[in-house]
C-alpha cells in the first residue's frame, strides 16, 4: 500500500483547489486525484469500443435494474 502525503493533499486541496478542510475530508484520494489533474481517462472512448460494450450489454426489455421487472 502506498502512503499518502496527508499534509501536502490538504495543502493541495485547501490552497490550489479552494475547498474546505471539511470538503477536502469527504474525497476520496481517487476524487482528489482527479480534481488535481492526475486522473480520469487519457483517451475518449472510441466507436468500436462503445459498439464492443453495446454488444456485450445490450439494452433489452425486461432487463434487471430498469425498473420494468
Amino acid at each position: 500500500m502506498t502512503a499518502f502525503d496527508w499534509p501536502v493533499l490538504l495543502a493541495a486541496g485547501v490552497q490550489r483547489l479552494g475547498l474546505r478542510p471539511q470538503d477536502f475530508w469527504q474525497l476520496t484520494p481517487a476524487e482528489l486525484a482527479l480534481l488535481l489533474g492526475q486522473g480520469g481517462a487519457e483517451t475518449s472512448l472510441a466507436r468500436a469500443g462503445l459498439k464492443q460494450l453495446m454488444d456485450a450489454y445490450p439494452d433489452t426489455e425486461g432487463a434487471a435494474g430498469d425498473g420494468r421487472d
